[in-house]
């Protein structure tokens, strides 16, 4: 674990080697087909809401059911972490993610749709955690801040090429066609894991003793650092939640009136966080975790009032400083708990991705309320303070060992 002064600065990392650097790109893809399920089916919202005639805010609560999975599933690998075989879980849980995604493609009503959402978080939470925790294990401490951006760096791929995916695939072949094709690319994510993964034991000095798993979680959640580090990850994706799933219908209304093939084009708002995002293991090591983080958040912040602009450049440009903003503060999170997590970073990796996916439905659920009563601009003032409240928590990002650490 980095030494208190760590959070402050770190020293640069050596060159990146090609064979590092083909590494950074199998974890990127992985990351990629892991989580491309999750958030592309914004992208289809307005076209799903006609479908099954309902509101923009229970067809974005039933779409975004799947980070109350992913919370679940969270929780559960952080149960049961040390007795999961790292390569196998993720293999499994890719492999079987399949079939939720395809069944979505005949599902009969809302009720269904949701449940399915569910049961596809579960699994790809399962995937990410374990992932992230292989990862953990397996980096050292100057490795893992490009490594869990590399993996984030996949995230904003999924969510930039899903999305695209998603919206021309239903504008050209319809609904049912799109989730099959998600299918297979859950299935091409477990051949991955399978062909590149290694077998290897965790890096030397790395705890391999088996902990009770309610004792290594009291432990993190003992750890003020990373209890600081959970609300954060609640408040990033609650604001990103909240900003792209009703954006979407902001975009197809007047005075946008944007048509779905075009909408489809809109999410090159993600492409220049493929970028910034692999920047934050840089900025880590160099400024620390605290400054990373204000300045992630804050780019989210100064995009917001351009969302409420009536002319489609300023709103795409608010777009692309939330997601430049929001992934680059998750990747900076996400390394973060790795390194202050004292046992078991499976567990803590776990938590923390409950927390996160906790903040994603609630996010759904409060701003969708908001969009749907009050409009567009109390929505955007509801992430606008969400990420207000993750900048004043970042004050508290230390890695100091909490007092009763196993």
């Amino acid at each position: 674990m980095p030494s208190p002064a760590a959070t402050h600065k770190q020293a640069p990392a050596p060159p990146i080697s090609l064979g590092a650097a083909f590494n950074l790109f199998v974890i990127g893809l992985t990351a990629f087909l892991t989580v491309v399920d999750l958030f592309a089916t914004q992208a289809i919202l307005p076209a799903l809401a006609r479908h099954y005639g309902v509101s923009a805010s229970a067809m974005g609560v039933a779409v975004n059911a799947s980070t109350l999975g992913m919370a679940a599933s969270g929780v559960g690998v952080a149960l049961f972490s040390q007795h999961i075989n790292r390569r196998l879980g993720i293999f499994l849980s890719l492999l079987l993610l399949a079939i939720p995604t395809a069944l979505l493609a005949h599902a009969p009503n809302l009720t269904t749709f949701t449940a399915l959402r569910v049961c596809q978080g579960l699994l790809m939470s399962a995937a990410f955690t374990l992932t992230l925790a292989h990862l953990g294990e397996r980096c050292t401490v100057a490795a893992s801040a490009s490594a869990f951006a590399a993996y984030v760096t996949g995230n904003v791929a999924s969510n930039l090429v899903g999305r695209l995916i998603a919206a021309t695939t239903v504008d050209h072949l319809g609904l049912a066609s799109n989730f099959y094709l998600f299918a297979a690319l859950n299935a091409a994510g477990a051949v991955l894991v399978l062909a590149t993964i290694s077998r290897a034991p965790p890096m030397p000095g790395m705890s391999t003793a088996i902990v009770s798993p309610f004792a290594a979680l009291r432990t993190h959640l003992a750890n003020p650092a990373l209890r600081t580090a959970f609300l954060i990850g609640f408040c990033i994706l609650f604001a990103f939640i909240g900003t792209f799933t009703y954006v979407n219908f902001v975009l197809v209304r007047p005075p946008l009136s944007l048509g779905m093939g075009t909408v489809a084009f809109v999410y090159f708002v993600f492409a220049p966080s493929i970028i910034t995002t692999p920047l934050a293991g840089g900025i880590v090591a160099r400024y620390g975790a605290r400054t990373a983080m204000w300045a992630g958040l804050g780019v989210a912040l100064v995009g917001l009032p351009l969302l409420l602009m009536s002319g489609i450049v300023a709103v795409l440009a608010g777009m692309v400083l939330v997601a430049c903003g929001t992934f680059f503060a998750q990747a900076t999170a996400t390394g973060f708990v790795s390194r202050a997590a004292t046992v078991d970073r499976g567990a803590a990796s776990g938590l923390y991705l409950a927390s996160y996916f906790l903040g994603g439905l609630v996010g759904s659920a409060l701003l969708g309320a908001l969009f749907d009563r009050f409009g567009w601009a109390a929505c955007v003032a509801g992430i606008g303070a969400a990420l207000a409240l993750a900048m004043v928590l970042t004050a508290r990002l230390t890695t100091s060992p909490p007092k009763g650490a196993i």
